[in-house]
């Protein structure tokens, strides 16, 4: 048996090579950079918005600005297609970086430049913009609305964006009538809710930004299925300190598609073993239990997001890894911060409240409560996440704070989490 200890997936314990926090502090000037998915109407993840924070404003600014160009270093040293999975990003520019070439540094065929609606379309910009798009770069039209003079800059977009936050339907209904000679894909963003959603494809919008897909119809008073609750029990039996095989194999075999997902997690590159293991005692052997435990959670954490959108298991493993990286800042158990960030969607996965679920969940009485929304200490990464997913950078400076952490060691667990995340979503 052999496994990598920088393996995405499999990696256990901390060591040599491993994703964890780096011993030397990580520069608390380096920028937040977060993302959001934007999605079609099937659920497929199209690209990501990708946020940016310093100061006051969440937008690339020119050459001239120093936070931005550390911003924009450190986005070419950690790579555009790790941040985004290889999909095309979403980039906030002002006029000011329109008009130099300090967005060039960005690969063109993978970046989409968003025009605030705030960028006036004088002469010089419109030309700057259509040297862009010559270079390669597709364009967007930001919290879109129509004024006198933006012609031109709608002759050369590929995408118009309209804040849902912000806007009616009657507002929209006229907007998109103003549109109809247009060619551009149709975003709606800030979409919260499944009724917006549903109103978004009602209107003709064909990609949808916002966190929607974590929000379905929560149906109250329903029973969790059996199957579900076998995955609880396998989940409480991973939680002892010493597994029982016997029992733990038992459970597992009795769910079919549960056992092809461990094994092929197992058998997968991710995990770099160097022989096939075909049963599920073989595979508790073969890879020890802290792995065996991370491998089974994810097998489960799939099967129980069957039927809901890919980015809701994208989303859980990004928060779980990232708890568990951070967990060591904060002097919290890295096993069950894994855990609650893995089970704080849930409620999407099975379409119930949290705290019809909760009781059932083999955790802590602190975990449990966490998962409920309570603030306390067992709670703060998860809420530093949350915000984080939401550029929503003031919660995210208070956890920081009450905490006396770093921005930087929090910004660099959160990227080492996405690339674990798209290599987990590949095998699970």
């Amino acid at each position: 048996m052999s496994t990598s200890v920088d393996s995405p997936a499999c990696a256990a314990e901390p060591g040599p090579g491993s994703a964890v926090v780096p011993q030397a502090s990580v520069p608390d000037d380096v920028r937040y950079v977060a993302r959001q998915p934007i999605l079609d109407l099937r659920g497929k993840v199209h690209g990501y918005e990708l946020l940016f924070r310093n100061g006051s404003e969440a937008v690339f600014r020119g050459q001239g600005d120093l936070a931005s160009r550390i911003m924009i270093d450190n986005t070419v040293i950690f790579g555009l297609g790790r941040l985004t999975g290889g999909l095309p990003a979403f980039v906030n520019c002002t006029a000011e970086t329109l008009t130099s070439d300090v967005i060039r540094v960005l690969p063109a065929g993978m970046t989409v430049l968003e025009i605030l609606e705030t960028v006036d379309p004088t002469p010089s910009l419109v030309a700057a913009c259509r040297r862009l798009k010559a270079a390669g770069y597709r364009l967007a039209l930001d919290d879109f609305t129509w004024s006198p003079g933006i012609e031109p800059l709608l002759e050369l977009a590929d995408y118009v964006k309209v804040d849902f936050s912000v806007s009616g339907r009657h507002e929209r209904r006229r907007l998109l009538e103003l549109l109809g000679a247009v060619t551009v894909a149709l975003v709606a963003e800030k979409v919260e809710t499944q009724a917006q959603y549903a109103e978004a494809c009602q209107e003709g919008f064909t990609l949808i930004q916002g966190y929607y897909f974590c929000r379905p119809v929560l149906m109250k008073n329903r029973k969790v299925p059996a199957n579900k609750l076998s995955h609880v029990e396998i989940l409480r039996l991973l939680q002892d300190d010493s597994i029982d095989l016997q029992q733990l194999a038992q459970q597992v075999k009795r769910d079919t598609a549960l056992t092809f997902r461990l094994l092929r997690l197992i058998n997968s590159p991710v995990c770099a073993m160097r022989q096939e293991v075909r049963s599920v005692q073989a595979a508790l052997i073969a890879v020890g239990e802290e792995t065996f435990r991370r491998m089974a959670t994810l097998a489960i954490a799939n099967e129980l997001n069957e039927g809901q959108p890919a980015e809701v298991l994208r989303t859980a493993f990004v928060r779980a890894r990232f708890c568990e990286l951070a967990a060591e800042l904060c002097a919290l158990d890295r096993r069950e911060q894994y855990l609650l960030g893995m089970l704080s969607l849930l409620p999407a996965m099975l379409r119930m409240p949290m705290k019809e679920l909760t009781p059932q969940l083999p955790l802590r009485a602190e975990i449990r409560r966490a998962l409920e929304g309570e603030k306390i200490p067992e709670r703060c990464l998860l809420c530093w996440i949350e915000g984080h997913e939401r550029g929503d950078w003031s919660g995210c400076q208070m956890v920081v704070e009450k905490r006396i952490l770093s921005r930087g060691e929090l910004q660099f667990c959160y990227e080492e989490a996405l690339v674990w995340a798209e290599a987990a979503m590949h095998f699970a």
